[in-house]
C-alpha cells in the first residue's frame, strides 16, 4: 500500500463526552481505540518561557488557538457556503474528505487547497474500520489518498477513522498522522444551530479541536456563527497542523 511515511504520531485527543484531558496548546494526547486500551507515550510540551523585555512573543503565547474540522464532505451545495463564509472571515479549517463524495465536486477540492485550508482523509466510505479488517481499511483508505492526489497533487498526511473507530493494528498498517477531537459539536444530531453554538461554546478551551460536518445547512450556519463570536473573543482558527507547530 503506497502511503507517505508520516510521522506515526497518534495526534489524539479522547473524543467521549465529558472526559476532558487539557487542551493540545499544552499536551498531545493519547489516543483511545476501539478496544479501550490506550496508546502509550503521550507527548508532554514544556510550558512556554516568558519572554524577556523586548522580546517578540509568538503567536501561541498572545492568541488562543482552535481548528475547526468538517467530516464527510464535500457536499456541493453545503461545502460551497461554508468556503464562502471561511474566506470572507480569513479563516482555515480542516476537512476530512470523504471518498465516496468526491467525484463531481472536484472543484471545490481545489478550492479548499487554494485558499490555504487542510485537506485529510475520512477513508473512501463512512463504515466502523475496526469491523472490516485491515485489508480493506488499507484499500478504503489508500482509495481516498490516490482521489485527493489526483486532485490536488499531494498525498494527504492526516486521517480521521469515521465514529473515531480506530485501533493499534490499523494505525500501523495505515502509515498516517491520526486526528479525532476533543469537542463534539453533536451537529448531525442536533441539527439546530443555536443548540449547536451552545454546546461547542460551554466545552471550549484553547488548543482545542472541534467536530463538524459541512453536510447540513445547519452546522455550516452554526460553524460561521462560532467563528464570529469565538474570534470576538480572541480566539484565532488554525488547520490541525498548525497546532503541532512550536
Amino acid at each position: 500500500m503506497r502511503m507517505r511515511g508520516a510521522k506515526r504520531l497518534l495526534f489524539a485527543l479522547i473524543l467521549f463526552d465529558g472526559l476532558l484531558f487539557g487542551t493540545l496548546g499544552a499536551v498531545v494526547q493519547t489516543g483511545r481505540f476501539a478496544d479501550g486500551a490506550l496508546q502509550a507515550g503521550s507527548v508532554m510540551k514544556p510550558a512556554e518561557p516568558e519572554p524577556e523585555e523586548g522580546q517578540e512573543q509568538g503567536i501561541k503565547s498572545v492568541q488562543k488557538l482552535l481548528a475547526l474540522t468538517f467530516d464527510d464532505g464535500p457536499s456541493a451545495e453545503c461545502t460551497k457556503v461554508l468556503l464562502d463564509g471561511l474566506k470572507q472571515r480569513g479563516i482555515h479549517a480542516t476537512f476530512f474528505l470523504m471518498g465516496e463524495n468526491i467525484p463531481g465536486k472536484e472543484a471545490l477540492v481545489v478550492r479548499m487547497k487554494e485558499e490555504g485550508h487542510l485537506i485529510a482523509n475520512h477513508g473512501y466510505r463512512h463504515v466502523q474500520m475496526t469491523h472490516e479488517g485491515e485489508e480493506a481499511v488499507a484499500e478504503s483508505v489508500e482509495k481516498a489518498q490516490e482521489m485527493i492526489e489526483a486532485i490536488t497533487g499531494e498525498e494527504p498526511e492526516f486521517l480521521r477513522p469515521p465514529y473515531g473507530d480506530w485501533n493499534e493494528k490499523l494505525a500501523e498498517r495505515c502509515d498516517l498522522t491520526t486526528v479525532f477531537w476533543n469537542v463534539d459539536s453533536l451537529d448531525w444530531k442536533l441539527r439546530n444551530v443555536e443548540k449547536i453554538v451552545r454546546r461547542v461554546k460551554k466545552q471550549v478551551r484553547n488548543g482545542d479541536i472541534i467536530l463538524m460536518h459541512d453536510i447540513f445547512p445547519e452546522s455550516v450556519e452554526a460553524a460561521l456563527e462560532l467563528a464570529d463570536q469565538l474570534g470576538a473573543e480572541g480566539y484565532m482558527f488554525v488547520t490541525v497542523d498548525e497546532l503541532l507547530i512550536d
